[in-house]
């Protein structure tokens, strides 16, 4: 028996569409078995032939088929030449944040999740990291962050929550000129409606938990790497080392969830539209933040480097109350943290997502106490709306 790695890739077939090799994955059936779906590998070791004879498969922390066959069709679909498959996004970028050595410096999304900046102020930093954290949309303000240490770009586009979107082509143009690295969180859109190594970045991550999962039911991280086969065998012996690698079940639902991750992008990018719009005619409402509009700073961009506008907004309202009234009175939408799955969820970002993200940085940005962020769902986006009424104006 051969590591499945070594059977050809359904992907390989000629003309195939994103949406295909979604359904059908790296190698399109489980190659012993002829398994449609591909099967739960639930073993910690594996069987030898004979001495200096593997199957491929040793110890599932190193290797295990599930997760193979996860971390090839991530590959397939982010355009890189492998991926890994961890057991949470704070994970994923563990693992690409521990490329950096003492003493480099990273250039970041000033409006970035609350646990990222966390990664790199409290655990990074203690090691001699620096970074500096700077609106990636304004790239004389990124020249000018640079030092003679910076080794890599952090870019989350679109930003969590402000919804800023950055230029990923130019960014990545800047950061080969100094030889440091570019690396996106593409969580918020997905291979789906953007391809960030496409456009010159080195590293995709993901916080796999959300959309590519989709339904809530599992914890994960997702990187690819480009073409780079030294910070391959890095990441390797970080996921060896830290044991962080995504069990076989959750690996199984990731890979199930991607298979309609076409369609259920759509839906939501559909729905955000909507409701969007609908936010804009609420008198309470006194800001949506939202990448669709055209008259958002980014809209030039996003339409150049995207296909899609994704399923997240935020908005801010008239006053704490009304933020407390609406949390409260959701029903059909439910007050919690996460996003990307099929419900559609409320977030307060300034206690949640973004409580260790620094006071003051949060005030500049507007993540304030009349600040809440929407995952809009694919239910009927005439009962989102409904909802959102009634606990909003009621």
């Amino acid at each position: 028996m051969k590591n499945f790695s070594n059977y050809k890739d359904f992907s390989t077939k000629e003309n195939l569409h994103f949406e295909s090799k979604a359904v059908h994955g790296a190698l399109g059936t489980e190659p012993i078995t002829g398994a449609v779906s591909m099967p739960i590998f639930q073993s910690v070791t594996f069987r030898h032939p004979e001495l200096g004879n593997s199957t491929g498969f040793d110890y599932s922390r190193l290797e295990n088929p599930t997760r193979q066959e996860l971390e090839r069709t991530m590959a397939i679909l982010e355009g890189g030449i492998k991926g890994f498959a961890f057991s949470s996004g704070q994970a994923a970028n563990m693992s690409v944040y521990s490329l950096l050595n003492v003493g480099d410096h990273i250039i970041m999304s000033d409006d970035i999740y609350g646990g990222t900046h966390r990664i790199v102020n409290d655990v990074f930093g203690k090691y001699g990291i620096e970074h500096t954290s700077v609106d990636l949309a304004d790239l004389d303000a990124v020249k000018a962050a640079i030092k003679p240490n910076t080794k890599m770009i952090f870019i989350e586009t679109p930003t969590n929550p402000v919804m800023k979107v950055a230029d990923i082509a130019e960014l990545s143009k800047i950061a080969k000129s100094i030889g440091a690295l570019t690396v996106v969180d593409n969580t918020f859109l997905t291979p789906y409606f953007q391809k960030p190594l496409s456009l010159g970045a080195d590293i995709v991550t993901h916080s796999s938990t959300k959309y590519l999962g989709g339904h809530n039911d599992t914890i994960s991280g997702i990187v690819v790497v480009k073409d780079n086969e030294e910070i391959v065998n890095k990441i390797k012996v970080h996921m060896k080392s830290h044991g962080s690698q995504l069990a076989p079940m959750d690996s199984w639902l990731l890979l199930r969830g991607i298979k309609t991750l076409h369609l259920r992008m759509e839906r939501h990018n559909e729905n955000a539209y909507k409701v969007a719009h609908w936010l804009r005619t609420q008198q309470k409402v006194k800001k949506v933040y939202y990448v669709g509009f055209e008259d958002h700073r980014d809209y030039a961009v996003t339409k150049k480097q995207t296909t899609g506008f994704g399923g997240m907004i935020s908005f801010t309202v008239d006053s704490f109350e009304t933020v407390k009234k609406i949390l409260k009175n959701v029903d059909m939408v439910m007050f919690a943290e996460s996003l990307g799955g099929t419900e559609t969820l409320i977030t307060y970002p300034t206690t949640q997502t973004h409580e260790d993200t620094p006071k003051h940085l949060k005030e500049e940005l507007g993540i304030t106490d009349c600040f809440l962020r929407l995952s809009v769902g694919i239910e009927n986006v005439d009962d989102i709306i409904a909802d959102l009424d009634r606990a909003i104006n009621s």
